[in-house]
């Protein structure tokens, strides 16, 4: 019998750029492509893997699906920059493609428990890209550091 090796799916890859950091995140569907994305935001900060001792409510609506992606991933900077939350993992997540809308359920930790070396300052829309392909989706970001 000839069992099929499940291939794993990277999560996000990092790719050059001149000031700023960007890369690709990868998912089999659009909420796991969005926590990934999180995630590669979250490796720019610290190597560290955060603990999922708190848990946040998310809550974002986007005129578009760049919209909604900046949207999440400037939710959880400024939850990093006015309540020390950084961004360990989802718990839940549910995109609506049809109203534009996220809910999730987030777990992290406090910053303070973490060593960081490097500031995400913001999301930018430069360059962005959000592709479906191949059965999964690619989201491709610049981030200002």
């Amino acid at each position: 019998m000839n069992k099929k090796k499940k291939l794993k799916m990277k999560r996000y890859e990092f790719l050059e750029h001149t000031a700023d950091a960007k890369f690709i995140a990868y998912g089999k569907d659009l909420e796991e492509a969005f926590e990934n994305a999180a995630i590669a935001v979250v490796k720019l900060m610290t190597s560290d893997t955060i603990k999922p001792k708190i848990k946040k409510e998310i809550k974002v609506k986007g005129k578009d699906m760049k919209q909604l992606l900046h949207d999440f991933l400037e939710e959880l900077l400024f939850l990093l920059g006015s309540e020390n939350f950084i961004f360990g993992k989802a718990d839940k997540m549910k995109i609506d493609k049809d109203k534009l809308t996220l809910e999730a359920v987030v777990l992290g930790d406090d910053i303070k428990n973490y060593k960081t070396f490097e500031e995400v300052k913001g999301i930018t829309y430069n360059s962005m890209e959000i592709r479906e392909e191949k059965n999964k989706y690619a989201l491709q970001l610049v981030v200002d550091v």
